[in-house]
């Protein structure tokens, strides 16, 4: 096994205990990047000598007094809407060409300050205003997209580019890509981790959250990301229980729904058959199954998009005007019907959205977690524009992505996608689970349960081995 080939929780363990180095693990990764990157294009820019000193750096400190944290001297990468000191960060658009910012993010501090080692920033959908990454080809299947805007960072992760990314989440943005490309993607609770230095699609949308390889990975960044910031007014004072402190795999009296409605309406039936076989695992597990009934359903795309347009379109409003030309079309368009919004309409969304909290908080009044798929149907062949279902039924690729995962968007519940097999034609399928607000170590816990039944680690993908 290559140094990139490890999790992180392997690398830390390694280089506690100086069977390797910083330095050995960052060129490992950076080797796997040069030989990668032509076909994956993951990165839009990748700060090799940069990450070499850091590595140097972390080697020193971990010789001289041990790790400061399990993030120590692990190799990683960021969105590019998420603000790095003196590193550019151009939220894939030509509106913020060559900008780069004077100061780190709140994120980039925190994992600074564990000692994580920047890699580059990855690829993304122009300000996330999309679920795919265009630039961006999946390492299952170069001709299938690997989903997005968080797309850069999921791939880098599958392809052993990084050991670990940090993407965003507005309506599945790192849960999407995660799914379809085979990887653990772990959106927080609204509030969680700050958002300060991230360039906002939707800000009460908005998630940032870790792209790994295992359930214990994605606990590991987050304890490191997790914490209250005076510079985000939604970031919260409450923090969860160390999200990985009885990871355990005795799920006895743990209380699992299984959606009776919605969350299983228009899948693939490969996807539905693999991920009611993680449910019967999970069951196997210890897991109580109860039927629940999504509350609302009518609701969620509209609320998703009465929320989503009319703060994108007021965050970009300045920038609209002055150069509409520097936007990408698709983009563009989208901001400019987002100020055809009444406000009425806009009001009614959040009107929408706290009734809908409410009914999903009485939801897990009878279920501690709720277990259904991440996305209706694996990757989609670039350039497809939808899906057709057994009835007839025709989605697009985006409303079809976005359906299952919008939900804890708009409620800001947690919600963890993990790998749970693959379809016939060799292509990852997720799981999400979704949980309490706040309740992080629950959810993580029984992912992490359902992963070590499965045998650990989720297998490589086909480019990547």
């Amino acid at each position: 096994m290559q140094p990139y080939e490890l999790s992180l929780g392997q690398a830390s363990r390694a280089m506690a205990a100086g069977w390797l180095s910083p330095v050995e693990l960052t060129e490992s990764v950076l080797g796997r990047i040069a030989t990668m990157e032509e076909d994956l294009n993951a990165y839009v820019t990748v700060v090799a000598e940069s990450a070499r000193r850091a590595a140097a750096r972390a080697e020193r400190e971990i010789a001289a007094a041990g790790p400061r944290s399990p993030l120590h001297g692990i190799p990683m990468g960021l969105k590019d809407l998420i603000d790095t000191a003196g590193v550019p960060t151009t939220s894939g658009s030509l509106v913020r060409a060559n900008r780069v910012p004077a100061e780190n993010s709140t994120v980039a501090t925190r994992l600074d300050s564990a000692g994580a080692v920047l890699i580059g920033k990855t690829h993304t959908y122009e300000f996330a205003y999309g679920l795919l990454t265009p630039q961006t080809r999946n390492p299952w299947a170069p001709e299938r997209v690997c989903g997005g805007s968080s797309g850069g960072s999921a791939a880098a992760v599958a392809a052993g580019e990084a050991i670990f990314a940090l993407g965003t989440d507005t309506g599945g943005s790192i849960r999407v890509p995660s799914a379809l490309t085979g990887v653990v993607g772990l959106k927080p609770t609204y509030g969680l981790v700050p958002q300060h230095g991230v360039t906002p699609l939707s800000w009460s949308l908005d998630h940032v959250g870790p792209i790994t390889r295992t359930v214990e990975d994605a606990g590991l960044v987050l304890n490191a990301l997790i914490g209250h910031h005076p510079n985000d007014p939604a970031s919260s004072h409450r923090e969860p229980r160390d999200c990985l402190r009885n990871p355990g795999r005795d799920l006895t009296g743990l209380r699992l729904g299984v959606p009776v409605n919605y969350f299983f309406d228009h899948v693939d039936p490969q996807v539905e058959n693999a991920v009611r076989s993680a449910v019967a695992r999970l069951a196997g597990l210890g897991a109580r199954l109860v039927d629940v009934e999504v509350p609302m359903t009518q609701y969620i795309q509209a609320t998703q998009w009465g929320l989503m347009v009319p703060e994108a379109t007021s965050y970009h409003e300045n920038d609209l005007r002055r150069a509409p030309e520097l936007y990408g079309p698709d983009v563009r368009v989208l901001l400019e019907a987002g100020v055809l919004v009444p406000a009425t309409d806009y009001l009614r969304a959040q009107r929408s959205r706290t009734l809908m909290r409410r009914a999903w908080s009485s939801l897990f009044d009878r279920a501690d977690l709720i277990a259904a798929p991440s996305v209706p149907a694996t990757a989609a062949r670039t350039g497809q524009q939808e899906f057709q279902w057994a009835d007839g039924t025709r989605e697009t690729v985006t409303d079809a992505y976005i359906r299952l995962s919008a939900p804890a968007n708009i409620t800001g519940i947690p919600s963890v996608s993990l790998p749970v097999g693959l379809d016939g034609a060799g292509l990852p399928i997720g799981m999400q689970l979704m949980g309490r607000p706040f309740e992080e170590a629950t959810l993580l816990r029984a992912a992490a349960a359902y992963e070590h039944e499965r045998g650990g680690i989720a297998p490589s993908a086909p480019l990547a081995s």
